[in-house]
């Protein structure tokens, strides 16, 4: 048997275990180490490679931002956080019909930006909206679809934990994709917003109504969100910025957290000391996943799979479009069984390749041409009235610059290479906010939605079914932006600098 066909069976070996309960990062771990020792025909290569997997993948240093992320959730949620965003958003927009539950969608978002977990943020805006919407009259099934789809938004907005690992495995800028997220994520709470009120109508009996607040209330409450605003300012705008690293701002927003819970009285010596072991032991299970993933990873790039598929399909002529779809399709049912950080690990190391030989061709020569002509005006470039005036004729036709246009500038980096770079770098970001997405609507996806479970275990008076009905909606609101990010790149790289 050849080593790629060991490779490719080890696929159907892998979801049996997943299948049989087999923890995921154990169930990765086996299944390259069998396959290594198949391929090598050596039962002690495997286990001394173990020993460098090991130092080689816990020695990143953009690891460290995923337990700072985790922490800064717990202390947002000791600072009583959750409860100032839901208490705001409930109290502007609490009075519509399905407000209330519109009000846990825009807590979510708000939480999200300064969690990274999405099952976190379900479980935690649950304890402070379930108990409000039982109060006015909201049906389970749409409470409890609403607060599974909302902690969705804690991996899309960003910090996020998953594109932190996605960054880590592609080897791409934390930062960009932060920015990169930003947009998406305004869009699936607005489509969550419009999923709700379209549910209500449908369905008039499933929410009651609450009255108006007050206005001076409501602007007591908005002041008591600053401190989330604080966080993630300076948190994201200080990544953003330059102020300091991904890794820094992390270190930042868990002290900033920590220190405003710490104020509100919700950060003790006993709470502190379950934060810290909370925050172990999420990081331990999501460190040992991650070295299972690179365990098998290493097994797949010894057997030469993801380049034969990745060369496979490039011979077949297939249009980089298809290609994309057939794998978003392909996560969306993966989704299904498997939880997101372990559908990324996986998938991500042989998907990866595939796209990066594919040619979406975002920017040509000519729009290269024409942005770094931009940057040259704009830094006060000088030119004689001729060559002016031939720049500014090509820039309005839409062409490619000339070797003595480019000189007179004195442009740098126009060539075929750079051009590869920016098109690869935009690719890879646009491919993992998709990803991101879709990996997101498989955590409510039935039947193995994990925060359908998360919310599902905080609300047993409701019937699983019921949830199932309802949350179905917001999945087609997912599925119609992943069309809409698909059709339209720009929506997600627009705030990208190249």
């Amino acid at each position: 048997m050849s080593d790629v066909a060991i490779g490719i069976l080890s696929f159907p070996a892998l979801l049996g275990l997943i299948f049989l309960r087999v923890p995921i990062g154990l169930a990765m771990f086996l299944a390259g180490l069998v396959g290594m020792i198949l391929v090598t025909g050596d039962v002690g290569l495997p286990f001394a490679r173990l020993k460098s997997e090991t130092f080689t993948t816990y020695s990143s240093y953009s690891l460290s931002i995923i337990p700072m992320f985790l922490m800064m959730g717990h202390f947002a949620t000791l600072g009583g956080m959750s409860q100032a965003l839901f208490k705001a958003a409930a109290g502007f927009i609490g009075h519509r019909k399905g407000g209330v539950a519109m009000a846990a969608i825009g807590a979510c978002a708000g939480f999200g930006a300064i969690c990274g977990s999405s099952l976190a943020t379900a479980a935690t805006m649950s304890r402070v909206a379930l108990p409000e919407m039982r109060k006015y009259g909201y049906e389970g099934g749409i409470s409890t679809a609403t607060l599974a789809a909302g902690g969705t938004l804690g991996i899309l907005i960003p910090p996020s934990v998953v594109l932190v690992i996605y960054a880590i495995l592609t080897e791409q800028n934390i930062a960009k994709l932060f920015l990169a997220a930003f947009i998406p994520g305004i869009l699936a709470a607005l489509g969550y917003v419009a999923v709700i009120s379209i549910y209500v109508r449908i369905y008039p009996n499933s929410a009651g109504t609450r009255g108006r607040v007050p206005w001076a209330e409501r602007l007591v409450d908005l002041v008591q969100v600053w401190p989330v605003l604080v966080v993630f300012a300076l948190v994201v705008g200080g990544i953003y910025l330059g102020w300091f690293t991904p890794t820094e701002g992390a270190a930042v927003g868990a002290f900033g957290t920590g220190l405003i819970a710490l104020i509100n009285g919700g950060l003790t010596r006993k709470t502190l000391a379950e934060s810290f072991l909370v925050t172990a032991r999420s990081t331990a299970m999501i460190f040992f996943i991650v070295l299972g993933a690179a365990f098998y990873n290493g097994f797949l790039a010894l057997t030469q799979v993801p380049q034969e598929i990745a060369a496979w399909i490039g011979g077949q002529g297939y249009s980089p479009w298809l290609v994309l779809v057939c794998i978003l399709v392909f996560y969306l049912l993966l989704g299904c069984v498997m939880d997101s950080l372990s559908m990324i690990l996986l998938t991500i190391p042989i998907f990866w390749p595939v796209i990066q030989g594919l040619d979406f061709g975002f920017v040509t020569m000519a729009d290269l041409h024409a942005h770094r002509a931009a940057d040259a005006f704009a830094a006060g470039v000088q030119l004689g009235p001729d060559m002016l005036a031939s720049v500014q004729q090509s820039l309005a036709d839409g062409v490619e610059l000339t070797r003595d246009q480019i000189k007179a500038m004195e442009i740098r980096s126009v060539n075929s290479g750079a051009l590869y770079r920016i098109n690869e770098e935009l690719v890879a970001i646009w491919f993992g906010i998709l990803v991101l997405i879709v990996v997101e609507v498989g955590l409510i996806t039935p039947p193995v939605g994990m925060n359908l479970f998360i919310i599902n275990a905080m609300d047993r008076k409701t019937p699983m079914s019921e949830t199932y009905k309802a949350v179905m909606f917001f999945v087609a609101s997912d599925l119609f932006r992943v069309v809409l990010l698909v059709l339209f790149p720009a929506i997600t790289l627009i705030l990208i600098p190249w």
